[in-house]
């Protein structure tokens, strides 16, 4: 039928923009797997009157190369048209390695790069760009798979399977192999050699083992976990939230965090001293409970400086979100996690930030659990008596959740800055007006998974305007100038304000200047101290972006 000629020729262009990405090729189940992650929905099939994808692709003889591998394996691999060869040429050159750092990175990207920034090559820090990279959410998967007992290399992906209900596919965050996946996090895990063969510890467990000896243990009988909640319904960036199966936490982690923890650990030895019947029915709200308090964004960059950039979030060129690559911001983020989910994760404790209906309203800080883990959030709007939906300030979405997810945010974890950057593409605009998807899915997959060299070129309302490069490869790839060629984008030398940020921007709605709040000097409040913290919040000084002196 027509629609279905349609539907083919559009996803021609999608499968060859997959598999030019890909140098080495793709097997079929990793099309599919790269499909589902890019457009959230499987490959349309039986739209198609296919029934595998092996049979679609021998349908597109001028899209799709069907190749065997030393082992057997079948692997597909792009045919550029007219449009794609330059692109597929950049790509195979890509190198397959690139782990050394190059002292020859900050100079390269300036060589390149347009005049207006040639002047002081030597004032651009050195990056190590095209490294890859796992996900927050996915270290924090293995750290906690590992945070019970030590585990043999050999058992990795059956356990990483059992825990979290899918495979541990580390190839598609760029890994080639299980140990480059643990060399990337030899600062948290250790690879210790035993006759059984490689065993797997976390750093954590081996010094938890020495706490245990001065610090008194709560027994796991004191403590009830929480209830699953639901699975979120919503199909969110693969980077950014993931599933998992519910996890018991042993004592010994809650040891690690028993300083940490000490108000929520004061009331429940209360409250088991006291008794159920003497817990008032509906507690007051804690005084360490976020009320009126915004998150604050981090410091902003200068104006023509080189950085290390990951891309978390994509709605289009003009509208992104990223994470700035540094080992401290890395560890901040993946400490909050475990810290948030070691405290909700606890019935007692995280009953007593259940949030009443007054306090859900647009603008409120909070946090909210899904798949197990906690997120800090912002609610954008009451969908109904059941639904909210909420911006997540670390990683830059929004995403439909169930009010009875929701718990109000400790005063603790109001201190680090909100992660999430929103950032448009600089220099360009799309050539029909607005991104085609075709154009949304090659940048996405020029981002994908990968450490980027960032060049900061200014701030328009509060929206950072960057220009990205991949310096993996033997020539620096500019993504403006891939979006130029592939006919997607113009080039205009200035910055046009971004239309999507322009119709919703919630960092610019719900997350304050950096250093407008002060937040560095919060500290969790008792009842007397938190009227009194109010009143001098709106005394504080405040400090406003300039697009001008960046």
């Amino acid at each position: 039928s027509k629609q279905q000629a349609q539907l083919m020729e559009v996803l021609k262009k999608e499968v060859r923009a997959m598999l030019i990405a890909a140098k080495a090729g793709l097997t079929p189940e990793q099309l599919e797997e790269q499909y589902m992650a890019m457009v959230c929905k499987p490959l349309p099939l039986r739209d198609l009157g296919f029934q595998s994808t092996l049979e679609l692709v021998t349908q597109m003889p001028e899209v799709v190369q069907i190749c065997s591998s030393k082992n057997g394996a079948l692997i597909l691999k792009a045919i550029a048209d007219d449009s794609t060869k330059g692109i597929a040429r950049l790509v195979a050159n890509q190198k397959v390695k690139t782990r050394k750092t190059s002292k020859k990175t900050s100079t390269k990207a300036n060589s390149t790069f347009p005049t207006k920034y040639s002047k002081s090559p030597q004032s651009f820090p050195t990056l190590s760009a095209g490294t890859p990279v796992l996900p927050a959410v996915v270290k924090a998967e293995l750290q906690d798979l590992l945070s019970s007992s030590p585990l043999l290399l050999a058992d990795l992906d059956k356990a990483f399977l059992r825990r979290f209900g899918r495979a541990f596919q580390y190839r598609q965050y760029g890994f080639l192999s299980v140990f480059e996946v643990l060399r990337s996090m030899a600062d948290s895990i250790a690879v210790e050699q035993t006759k059984a063969g490689s065993l797997l510890v976390l750093r954590k467990y081996l010094a938890s083992k020495i706490e245990q000896q001065v610090v008194p243990q709560t027994s796991a009988a004191e403590v009830p976990s929480l209830e699953p909640a639901c699975e979120t319904k919503s199909c969110i960036q693969a980077a950014a939230l993931m599933d998992s199966e519910p996890v018991q936490m042993p004592a010994v982690d809650l040891g690690d965090h028993l300083k940490q923890v000490s108000v929520w650990t004061n009331d429940l030895q209360i409250f088991h001293h006291q008794g159920l019947e003497q817990f008032p029915a509906t507690p007051e709200i804690p005084p360490d409970a976020v009320q009126d308090r915004s998150l604050c964004s981090l410091p902003p960059l200068k104006s023509r400086c080189l950085v290390g950039v990951i891309v978390e979030f994509v709605v289009s060129p003009s509208q992104f979100y990223i994470h700035v690559c540094s080992t401290e911001a890395s560890y901040k983020l993946q400490d909050l996690m475990f810290e948030m989910r070691h405290v909700y994760s606890h019935k007692v404790a995280s009953d007593k930030y259940i949030m009443p209906e007054s306090a859900v309203r647009p603008g409120q800080l909070c946090c909210v659990m899904v798949s197990k883990w906690w997120y800090r959030v912002i609610i954008h709007r009451v969908i109904n008596d059941q639904e909210v939906e909420v911006f997540y300030a670390d990683y830059g979405h929004l995403q439909i959740v169930q009010k009875s997810w929701l718990r109000f945010l400790k005063w603790h974890y109001l201190k680090l800055p909100a992660q999430a950057i929103p950032c448009s593409l600089a220099w360009v605009k799309p050539v029909e007006g607005t991104w085609s998807s075709a154009a949304i899915l090659l940048f996405k997959h020029l981002c994908r998974f990968k450490e980027l060299v960032g060049v900061v070129d200014e701030y328009v309302d509060g929206v950072l305007y960057l220009f990205l490069c991949d310096t993996s490869t033997k020539e620096d790839v500019y993504f403006h100038s891939v979006l130029r060629d592939m006919g997607y984008a113009d080039v205009c030398g200035e910055n046009i304000p971004s239309q999507e940020f322009e119709e919703l921007n919630p960092s610019a709605l719900y997350v304050q200047p950096s250093g407008k709040q002060g937040n560095a000097e919060v500290v969790e409040p008792d009842l007397r101290l938190q009227q009194q913290s109010r009143d001098a919040d709106s005394e504080t000084a405040t400090l406003k972006l300039n697009g001008a002196e960046l």
